[in-house]
């Protein structure tokens, strides 16, 4: 008789294991607590935000096998904070079906020179873009083609308008290439856009695709500053993104949770970057929706029927705040208490230890019901100014 066990029929401790331990782990852990499902959490520290709210931490760094190893022992399915992920190590791992979504469907998304192969695959509408190395090889009449300024990015590991940097003549260009010893980075054309969207969405095991809102996004210095839900945009507009969305995950087959940013202006909607993950600008769906970006991931991955996504208001309005500078007058007690009095508010605190310049430490959210998008951005503004008097932005 045969009594060796299989494995795979074993059942785990946790249902769902999450690699990385930030905010956006943080929530995720906080969609499965709601649903009492258990979670575990891989991050450098159970002091990390996800820590406060899994049900155990393997204190390991996410990129760490020994560390990815111990989690798939733990978890039935294992799941992502962000795409910053080794993708060649976690296939070294024997672990079938276990990672959502797979690692074959999130690799082409994980840096931007992947992405931008896919999306010229698939014929969908992006900036014109060059690797460096391709762009140094062009000569100077294919060079003048190009009009300044231009962007380069990071091809990898960039957010947060970190790894961004405008070029604006071609000196500045050749600056770059001298004092910049990596080729990895891409050059990409500079965009006068209108406005800036975003689309999140789920796809779950059966195929089938479920969208929030479509919105817009305020930048301030490349940094996400404030979100309205839902975008004022046309339905031609609005069934475009929601096309460039099906295709990608379709042409993948990917399962779980996808964000989409968008540059609009003259040359139409054209993708600015895939974001293969929960994304910041959802995070109104936690208030605003039947069922939040992270309810749909933990659902998904889970083995639960998401919830159709419905909106419970009008429209929403969300507040990114950032760490100021240490000589700020008032505490981050007193402002996060200052903000609590603010008819409406639904405070976000990330429970992060140290307060720096520039980093996510929490975010705010109104609900709005006012009956157009006129009065709702009107509303926006007042209560922007409203928060932004007690906890201003840095990049103010």
């Amino acid at each position: 008789m045969n009594l060796k066990k299989n494995i795979e029929n074993i059942k785990k401790n946790y249902s769902i294991g999450i690699i990385g331990g930030g905010q956006l782990a943080l929530m995720l852990a906080e969609a499965a607590n709601n649903r009492g499902i258990k979670v575990c959490v891989q991050t450098k520290s159970s002091n990390d935000p996800a820590g406060s709210k899994a049900d155990y931490v393997i204190e390991a760094d996410p990129l760490k096998v020994k560390g990815n190893k111990d989690l798939i022992k733990e978890c039935e399915k294992i799941i992502f904070e962000n795409e910053w992920i080794k993708i060649e190590k976690l296939n070294s791992i024997d672990s079938k079906n276990i990672f959502v979504p797979s690692l074959e469907s999130i690799q082409p998304l994980v840096d931007r020179i992947s992405q931008k192969i896919l999306i010229e695959r698939l014929n969908l509408p992006s900036p014109r873009w060059k690797s460096i190395e391709e762009f140094k090889s062009l000569n100077d009449e294919e060079i003048e083609s190009w009009n300044f300024p231009l962007m380069i990015k990071s091809y990898k590991g960039g957010y947060d308008g970190k790894g961004n940097t405008k070029i604006n003549t071609r000196e500045d260009l050749n600056s770059f290439f001298v004092e910049t010893n990596s080729e990895e980075w891409i050059i990409e054309e500079w965009v006068d856009y209108k406005n800036e969207f975003a689309l999140v969405g789920s796809r779950d095991f059966d195929g089938t695709i479920r969208f929030f809102p479509i919105v817009e996004t305020f930048q301030k210095n490349n940094i996400c500053d404030w979100v309205l839900s839902p975008a004022e945009i046309d339905y031609d507009l609005k069934t475009f993104a929601k096309n460039i969305f099906s295709s990608i995950v379709n042409e993948l087959d990917y399962v779980g949770v996808m964000g989409i940013e968008f540059f609009y202006g003259d040359k139409g909607l054209l993708i600015n970057e895939i974001a293969p993950r929960t994304h910041n600008s959802a995070h109104f769906s936690i208030e605003a929706c039947s069922s939040s970006q992270f309810d749909q991931y933990v659902c998904i991955s889970s083995g639960i029927k998401p919830p159709e996504i419905k909106m419970h208001s009008q429209g929403s309005l969300m507040i990114n705040l950032l760490g100021l500078n240490k000589k700020f007058p008032l505490s981050i007690k007193k402002r996060l208490e200052l903000l609590s009095q603010i008819r409406g508010s639904n405070i976000h605190w990330y429970g992060k230890s140290k307060e720096s310049v520039g980093r996510k430490m929490a975010h705010i959210t109104f609900l709005l019901n006012e009956d157009n998008q006129s009065k709702r951005f009107v509303k926006s503004k007042e209560i922007l100014n409203k928060v932004r008097e007690i906890w201003p932005s840095p990049n103010d």
